[in-house]
């Protein structure tokens, strides 16, 4: 589950219209054995709780699966955070373009609750479409990590209790971030994006080009 935004917010001013935000980019990264690993970590962690019969397994191996999804997950959520966030600079440019059309104190937190909180409906179809069910924990996560590492860490950088636990961390990260300064909160119902794929964005710019 996400961690519930305990933000710090101010009085907003009324808004005269509504707002297009710059589009939110997602790129894959490249991990041909991710899916394997998720999946082995999943059950492994099932077996090691006593929900599954272990077979012929070791402790050691299960936990030795264990680290590695969770690991493999970290990977993720850091390239997601990465994109996440670069989209978060781009709609403070946007801001700065439109400073006195907006209300006073909309903040980096301000988009990063629009996506968690309120993304447009048409976002969360899409990602619901690409089988992303708990998107507001895997964002919050994703930004969480990014505050913390400006690459992905090494594995044996990293304990096998934050390997394991990984997420509380992350969790308690993201709440740090949103509590960093006060911000006014916006809701899609005035500021407006749309979610692509890297693939599917190059694609339509090239059909553009063409016409």
């Amino acid at each position: 589950m996400a961690p519930n935004i305990a933000s710090t917010t101010i009085p907003a001013r009324g808004f005269e219209h509504a707002f297009s935000l710059p589009p939110l980019i997602l790129h894959p990264f490249a991990d041909a054995s991710g899916p394997e690993r998720l999946v082995e970590s999943s059950r492994a962690s099932l077996v090691l709780q006593g929900l599954l019969p272990g077979g012929e397994s070791s402790t050691e191996d299960l936990e030795r699966k264990l680290l590695d999804g969770r690991y493999c997950e970290i990977r993720m959520l850091f390239y997601v955070g990465r994109d996440v966030m670069r989209w978060v600079e781009q709609c403070m440019e946007f801001v700065e373009r439109h400073r006195e059309e907006l209300p006073a104190g909309v903040q980096k937190q301000s988009f990063m609750t629009l996506l968690i909180q309120d993304a447009p409906y048409a976002v969360q179809d899409k990602l619901r479409k690409w089988g992303v069910a708990d998107f507001k924990a895997i964002f919050s996560r994703a930004i969480g990590l990014n505050s913390m590492f400006a690459k992905v860490p090494a594995k044996d950088c990293l304990t096998d209790d934050f390997l394991r636990n990984y997420y509380r961390y992350a969790d308690q990260l993201f709440t740090f971030v949103q509590g960093q300064c006060p911000y006014t909160p916006i809701s899609s119902g005035r500021f407006d994006f749309e979610l692509y794929s890297s693939g599917e964005y190059t694609r339509m710019l090239e059909r553009q080009w063409e016409q």
